[in-house]
């Protein structure tokens, strides 16, 4: 983890391998941990069998905690409003993880490629600068990925942490009795959970239950940062390419064809890798720009309530969540808007080259760069909407006024 290779200058030949393993490394772990990682295709039957069940270890997990919750959300009649409201928000984060899961587990292909693509960029570059500029780009979608993964397992796992040293009151026989509260409410008809050794299997059941929905969700943003903070990286180094690509008054017209093939091939390589990264996350941002609009919403008025009430445990787990939240549609949008940037910058270093000393069916060519190019590289959510710095702030908004009506309706 705190290895850097902006430290190591040794022949790029020699570390392209160490270069790609740092650019990938925090997502494999993710999706390792979740059996996402594209496996081999010629791998035996044994490794597939063990996959298939890892898979549905998975799943199981994750219905073992949204299934319980939801009956006991919608079948417990002892439950107050405040209480199934409180349980709501994690089932729903629950149902979205479960979409997201699918949606990777269908584009593991997509995944493979993205990973060959980036690995076979590494080994394509020639100069030291290049690798620099890529190298940068890393660190960012690096960088992305761990903060994601930190803050959002961070954030849960304190909000089951406060739950364990908190109480839920149960109604036996026309009386009370206080009893150890579980993070996510559990249908007393499944079983009675409220006393050992019962208590003990559905908690730790519960906390596997969210490692594994929250790797889901820090999977989806790590992916979506590493493998577009990637293709920046080479818009950047094409944009360079086209600065020199008249680099000398005497270029022979042979070898400026070349080097321009070169760059219009690359260029197609660019949109390759986006064009995968966008089909795995289409139907996940749209999930997750719905979902966070709504948990942006839900813990707002968990933290007001908790405020009325005095609570201050559940105040700081909440806040953390909503920051989580907040961070992991942010950087969907983020790496959104990048992305069309640098895209658009393309056309404009097309445009500011002497275009006018090239060949005629050369210039011809960096016409067809700019057209391109004025067609915006996006990530959008279903199709739908484009995420960008604007799409965040109309979250916000929403969820903010959702809250306020949310509050009015309730109180």
């Amino acid at each position: 983890m705190g290895y850097d290779p902006m430290d190591n200058p040794g022949t790029i030949a020699s570390t392209y391998l160490v270069d790609n393993e740092y650019s990938i490394q925090i997502i494999r772990w993710i999706l390792k941990a979740i059996n996402l990682w594209p496996r081999s295709t010629d791998i035996s039957m044994v490794e597939k069998a063990r996959s298939k069940f890892l898979i549905f270890i998975c799943y199981f997990l994750m219905i073992a905690t949204m299934v319980p919750s939801g009956l006991s959300i919608f079948m417990e009649s002892q439950e107050t409003f405040e209480v199934k409201l409180r349980s709501f928000g994690p089932l729903t984060f629950w149902f979205m993880a479960m979409i997201n899961y699918s949606c990777l587990l269908m584009h593991v292909d997509d995944i493979r490629s993205c990973v060959k693509h980036v690995k076979m960029d590494w080994r394509l570059i020639k100069k030291v600068e290049e690798r620099q500029i890529m190298l940068k780009n890393a660190k960012i979608g690096r960088f992305i990925a761990g903060f994601c993964t930190v803050f959002m397992h961070s954030g849960v796992f304190s909000y089951n942490v406060a739950r364990v040293f908190s109480k839920d009151i149960l109604y036996i026989d026309n009386s009370s009795v206080m009893v150890r509260a579980l993070p996510y409410p559990f249908y007393s008809k499944i079983l009675n959970a409220h006393f050992s050794p019962a208590y003990e299997f559905v908690f730790f059941l519960q906390c596997f239950s969210t490692f594994v929905v929250n790797s889901v969700t820090v999977a989806t943003c790590g992916l979506a940062a590493v493998f577009v903070m990637h293709a920046c990286g080479q818009l950047k180094i094409l944009m360079s390419w086209l600065d020199d690509l008249l680099d000398g008054q005497n270029e022979e017209k042979n070898s400026i064809k070349q080097r321009f093939a070169i760059i219009v091939e690359h260029h197609l390589r660019v949109l390759r890798l986006v064009s995968h990264t966008e089909r795995i996350t289409n139907i996940i941002c749209l999930v997750e720009l719905v979902g966070c609009t709504m948990h942006i919403c839900l813990l707002g008025y968990y933290c007001i309530m908790d405020w009325v009430q005095d609570n201050k445990h559940n105040i700081i787990s909440y806040c953390i969540i909503l920051t989580s939240v907040t961070f992991n549609i942010f950087i969907f949008c983020y790496i959104g808007e990048v992305l069309s940037e640098q895209g658009g910058q393309v056309g404009k270093s097309a445009y500011m080259t002497n275009w006018y000393l090239l060949p005629g069916k050369t210039a011809l060519g960096l016409v067809l760069i700019i057209l391109r190019s004025n067609t915006a590289l996006k990530i959008t959510a279903g199709n739908i909407v484009q995420l960008s710095f604007v799409t965040f702030g109309d979250v916000i908004k929403s969820a903010l006024a959702y809250l306020n009506i949310f509050r009015t309706l309730i109180t």
